[in-house]
C-alpha cells in the first residue's frame, strides 16, 4: 500500500527547503517579493507543486488541522535548519478578516486563490513580502483562498490592532 501523505508531506518539505534556501540570509522588502515572484511565479512548476501539496495536506489531513472564527489554519513546519530558520504556517479562509498582528521579522505570503478572484490583502495570486515591524489583519476578499505563510524564527504577535 502506498503511503500518499508521507510522499506528499515529503514533496511539501523539499518544495519549501527550495524557496527558504532562496530567501536565507535577505531582506525581507519588495526586491525579494519581485524576485520570489519572478523565480518561482504562479505558473511556474515550483509554484504549481506547492499548490498541489497544499491542497493534498489539506486533504490528506495533516495540513490546516485548526478551526477558529471561520478560518482553517496551522502551523506546518517549525522553524528549523531544514526550513533556514523559517516557521511553515497554512490558512484557510473565506472573505475573511483574520486577527490583526505584527511580523517582527517580517513575513512572506504564498497567495493561493482557491475560487477565481480571490485576493489576500488586495493581492493576486504569487509572493508577497511584509518588511520587519509591519502588522496587518490578514484579510481575503472575492472568494476563498489559501495563504502559505514563512516567518523567520516563527515571529509573530498576535495584537488588539
Amino acid at each position: 500500500m502506498h503511503d500518499t501523505s508521507h510522499s506528499t508531506r515529503d514533496r511539501f518539505d523539499a518544495l519549501v527547503a527550495q524557496i527558504t534556501r532562496h530567501i536565507a540570509d535577505r531582506p525581507l522588502d519588495a526586491a525579494l517579493e519581485s524576485d520570489l515572484n519572478s523565480t518561482f511565479p504562479f505558473d511556474g512548476v515550483t509554484a504549481r507543486d506547492l499548490v498541489e501539496c497544499c491542497q493534498l495536506g489539506i486533504a490528506e489531513g495533516w495540513m490546516c488541522t485548526r478551526e477558529a472564527g471561520g478560518i482553517r489554519f496551522g502551523r506546518v513546519t517549525k522553524p528549523d535548519a531544514a526550513t533556514h530558520g523559517f516557521s511553515v504556517d497554512v490558512v484557510d479562509m473565506q472573505p475573511i478578516a483574520g486577527p490583526h498582528h505584527r511580523h517582527p521579522r517580517g513575513e512572506v505570503d504564498f497567495i493561493i486563490p482557491l475560487e477565481p478572484g480571490a485576493r489576500f490583502d488586495g493581492y493576486d495570486a504569487g509572493w508577497l513580502v511584509y518588511g520587519p515591524d509591519s502588522v496587518h489583519a490578514p484579510t481575503v476578499t472575492r472568494g476563498r483562498a489559501l495563504v502559505l505563510y514563512l516567518l523567520p524564527q516563527g515571529a509573530i504577535e498576535f495584537t488588539k490592532g
